[in-house]
């Protein structure tokens, strides 16, 4: 598990663009030490997790997608979009290597209103869409060997290049159904 995880999120860095807020932005490098300090997504209709990662406080946004009529779309339950922290907040939607290489969330309907997600960048770790009790949806996924509504993935860099970045640790965070702790578990590369 920890293996997959790494290589997806670090798979996913590889391909991710960051000449636009590089290029925008002349210190683009978040003033942080841990990644509670990073700005928190607020607002955002349907919010089911979020991605961070140095070298800035850019973010990539996973959610529901519904159509027209607030109805879940079956074929595509999972859309993803950035916050833009470094231009203002702007929203942006993701480029098309972003969403076929890197950051996109491919899905299939297991039944029950449930959804198997697998990253495009990795397609071994399985998350799961599905309500909750509250008959509202959430991502589930594995942390510390406990089932948790995944809330949060971090990624810290130190250096490296775009194609071969230096991958410090993967933070995983979310919610313990079991007893509604918070759950963090963070992964070095090996």
């Amino acid at each position: 598990m920890k293996n997959a995880v790494s290589m997806m999120l670090a798979f996913s860095l590889l391909l991710c663009s960051y000449s636009g807020s590089l290029s925008a932005n002349k210190n683009p490098k978040v003033s942080v030490n841990e990644p509670d300090e990073f700005p928190v997504p607020k607002n955002i209709p349907g919010l089911l997790f979020y991605i961070q990662r140095d070298p800035n406080a850019n973010t990539i946004i996973y959610h529901l997608n519904l159509d027209d009529q607030g109805q879940l779309s079956r074929k595509n339950p999972v859309d993803a979009f950035w916050i833009r922290y470094t231009d203002g907040g702007e929203r942006r939607d993701l480029n098309y290597l972003q969403r076929k290489f890197a950051y996109g969330i491919n899905s299939k309907s297991i039944g029950n209103s449930t959804y198997e997600l697998r990253s495009v960048a990795y397609s071994k770790m399985p998350l799961y869409l599905r309500k909750d009790s509250k008959n509202e949806y959430h991502v589930y996924a594995n942390i510390n060997k406990k089932e948790c509504i995944l809330s949060r993935v971090f990624i810290r860099i130190d250096g490296g290049t775009f194609w071969s970045p230096n991958v410090l640790y993967i933070e995983l965070k979310g919610t313990e159904t079991a007893t509604g702790k918070t759950v963090v578990q963070r992964i070095k590369p090996v």
